[in-house]
């Protein structure tokens, strides 16, 4: 015998919203019952079959309105394409009849345009037709779910609601009340049966420069009208989700399952909204929330970030590319700029340069660069006396992109160091069109791009800023501004969508470039799917100084470190490395490179005031030398704190791995300076203690090359030191063991740098 009860248990339709199983557990208790329940069931169970049945038959239509295909047009569709909508686009590559709605009321045209698409479908009461715009809208769930929705909602035609009235707010008291903070009615987004959509297009005529969201409004304000049409709002964003005004209550969350997808989640009313729209002021919130919906990543993966992607190695010859680089303030560090600019692993016959240098002090930078360029498809120099200024020199730099038919654009300033050689190839593939790489002052939440923007339209910091700088978060994001270097498509170049470079009141160029490009609807994207480089830090830069980037420890410590830290000094920071001892208690090791010492000896050469080298010394607090030397100290060509963070960040180290037990950090150190030894000066220096816990001596020169003699001999431990090495230093206890002299030099000069470290 078949339970006929667990035969029609088994057959619910699990997706349908309109049945319920209210009582099933108690179905079988009462046995007296048990046949008229099983009867009453089954008649239930019934109707919620052919409800389910016609909602499965409900077919649903996107209809939208698009004049371009701008990347938010394109982002709609992907989100479409997702979620299983299919899409009716009107007006496209026609043009725009509806007025400026950026700045004022209008877009009737939408209205126009969509009444004569709905002739056809006027008495279509079967297919649910959903119109929404599209520059600034995504889909965040399916069109099943959509449609569930909507027909829980019991009403014919259901609109989006938001916070504002507009674009009559003297309208807003004739609104009825309601619970909720969105109560007023937005047209970017409703839902309808075909017969329904239709009639309520035409009730009255509308211009294309007319407001479309006015003519909704006054329909929707008219009592009988509302009742006639079945016109409801969407007060709990059911399924549309008007952002301007209500950000703090709109969030995005993460499905605790394997996937983590992230969904929409209105706070407000507990629900998860199935279309967003960025209406108003909104776009940037959007188009931050959008890196992370729609299927854009998860809680762990970037998903969106392989999308139309390409390899070059599968094009039959590399795009060509144009190179703008502009020097438009003194950049440290300029000389290795140019060097990871010449190492891209790109052919240079593809690569068209263009070059603006702004600053007099770079010329010769400059020209040594150009000299290894000579394989580069063309080379465009505007130099500093060309008196362009810098909002041309950008200008010129595209149309020069244009005139040799590039397929991309690279704009890097001074400040960006590409340290990665794939670089341009790597932003080619991503195949975005408006890309910058990401770069960050090392240590500094100071980068090339903003997370956010503050209602002035300035830097504001978005809740994942840090994140994405820590690269703790990669991908690709939607910001609403970049700066110092990006790529850009050539086909967007064509197309207008990037604005010229303007100057507008005080605000900075960059600024003013940033906010074109978004009032045209040109996304700007931010990737650190990869590390690019980094940004060099050119505020304390001071080019009055004979060996300006020699100063620059502090505010630039990577490329200070690459130019004057020895390659091997990582070396010896290594537990396994055995340090060099060619006296006892005496360690010998690399540390600093052959720029460092030739800075250092131009520096106290051009400051010229050595000492004289007798007792008597006004530098030192009791005015008093026991040991003279003619010497410069570092104090004295303001050398001074950048010394004090050199020997806590390089000589510490070694220090505590060679002297064990000894902990002193930071260091402190009295005594800085440069010694000069001369056989006409002062050839050699007497036997002594050094003031000091330890000391540093730096050879800045060689012997046999630069001078003759010279060294240091310990007298307790009967050894010499007459070999010395450039850029390599001896660290020894000062007081009490290590009793020692300068040995003469006999010809030429030596130079040495000492540190009395721990006095």
């Amino acid at each position: 015998m078949v339970d006929l009860g667990a035969v029609l248990i088994s057959q619910q339709p699990a997706f349908c919203p309109h049945f319920r199983w209210g009582y099933k557990e108690r179905l079988f208790r009462a046995s007296g019952r048990r046949m008229r329940l099983l009867h009453v069931l089954a008649f239930v169970l019934l109707i919620g079959i052919a409800v389910c049945k016609n909602e499965s038959k409900n077919k649903l239509v996107v209809v939208t309105v698009a004049s371009n295909a701008t990347d938010g047009y394109l982002r709609f569709l992907r989100s479409a394409n997702l979620y299983g909508y299919s899409v009716e686009v009107l007006g496209m590559g026609q043009p725009w009849l509806g007025g400026d709605v950026k700045r004022y009321a209008g877009g009737g045209y939408k209205i126009n345009l969509l009444k004569k698409y709905m002739e056809n479908h006027k008495d279509d009461s079967k297919t649910i037709y959903l119109f929404t715009d599209s520059y600034d809208v995504i889909f965040t769930a399916s069109a099943k779910t959509l449609v569930k929705k909507y027909l829980e909602m019991k009403a014919r035609v259901v609109f989006t609601a938001e916070r504002f009235c507009w674009p009559d707010s003297s309208l807003s008291n004739s609104y009825p009340p309601v619970m909720g903070s969105s109560k007023y009615l937005n047209s970017g987004g409703f839902i309808g049966t075909g017969q329904s959509i239709y009639e309520m297009l035409t009730v009255r005529d509308i211009a294309d420069t007319d407001d479309d969201q006015l003519y909704y409004t006054q329909l929707y304000l008219d009592p009988d009208m509302r009742n006639d049409l079945g016109i409801k709002l969407d007060y709990e964003n059911q399924i549309f989700q008007a952002l301007f005004g209500s950000e703090a209550d709109v969030k995005i969350r993460a499905r605790e399952d394997e996937v983590k997808e992230f969904y929409l989640f209105n706070a407000e009313h507990n629900t998860e909204p199935c279309v967003l729209h960025g209406n108003g002021l909104a776009k940037d919130t959007l188009n931050s929330m959008a890196n992370y919906l729609a299927g854009s990543r998860t809680k762990t993966d970037c998903l969106i970030c392989s999308e139309n992607n390409f390899k070059i190695a599968d094009l039959p010859t590399p795009p060509t590319l144009q190179l703008g680089i502009f020097i438009e303030r003194p950049t440290p560090f300029l000389p290795e700029f140019f060097a990871r600019i010449l190492a891209q692993d790109y052919p240079k016959e593809h690569i068209h340069l263009f070059i603006h240098n702004r600053e007099a002090y770079h010329k010769q930078h400059v020209a040594d660069f150009l000299e290894h360029t000579s394989s580069y498809a063309s080379i465009t120099v505007k130099g500093h006396d060309s008196a362009i200024s810098e909002a041309e020199a950008r200008s010129l730099g595209i149309s020069e992109c244009l005139s040799h038919a590039c397929d991309y654009y690279l704009s890097v300033d001074s400040e960006a160091t590409l340290t990665q050689p794939m670089a341009i190839t790597l932003l080619m593939e991503l195949n975005r069109t408006l890309l910058a790489p990401m770069m960050v002052r090392p240590g500094k939440m100071w980068s090339n791009f903003w997370g956010a923007l503050s209602d002035e339209g300035f830097y504001s910091r978005s809740e994942d800023y840090g994140e994405i700088l820590d690269n703790s978060k990669r991908g690709i994001w939607n910001v609403p501004y970049v700066s110092t270097i990006y790529m850009i498509r050539s086909d967007v170049l064509k197309s207008g969508q990037v604005p010229s470079f303007e100057v507008q009141g005080i605000a900075d160029l960059d600024v003013v470039w940033a906010k074109s490009l978004r009032d045209k609807g040109t996304f700007m994207y931010v990737s650190n799917v990869h590390h690019y480089g980094h940004l060099v830090n050119p505020d304390s830069y001071d080019t009055s100084l004979i060996r300006p980037e020699y100063y620059q420890l502090a505010d630039n410590r990577l490329e200070w470190e690459y130019r004057y830290i020895h390659e091997d000094f990582e070396t010896m920071k290594d537990p396994d490395t055995v340090i060099q001892q060619p006296c006892p208690d005496v360690y010998w090791f690399p540390l600093v490179t052959p720029a460092f010492c030739n800075d250092t000896i131009a520096i106290m050469e051009h400051f010229g005031q050595w000492s004289n080298g007798a007792n008597n010394d006004k530098r030192l607090p009791g005015g008093y030398e026991n040991v003279p030397t003619r010497d410069i100290h570092m104090k004295q060509v303001g050398l001074e704190r950048q010394w004090m963070l050199f020997l806590k960040d390089y000589i510490r180290l070694i220090q505590e791995k060679v002297f064990t037990g000894y902990f002193h950090n930071p260091p402190v150190s009295l005594m800085n300076f440069v010694v000069r030894y001369r056989p006409d000066e002062q050839p050699a220096l007497r036997p002594h203690h050094d003031a000091s816990t330890y000391t540093i001596n730096i050879a800045l020169n060689n012997p046999h090359v630069d001078y003759e003699g010279g060294g240091c001999r310990f007298v307790r431990q009967n050894c010499s030191i007459t070999n010395t090495r450039a850029g390599w230093t001896l660290m020894h206890p000062g007081r009490l063991t290590h009793f020692h002299e300068g040995l003469p030099v006999t010809s030429g000069t030596r130079y040495i740098m000492i540190s009395f470290v721990d006095p």
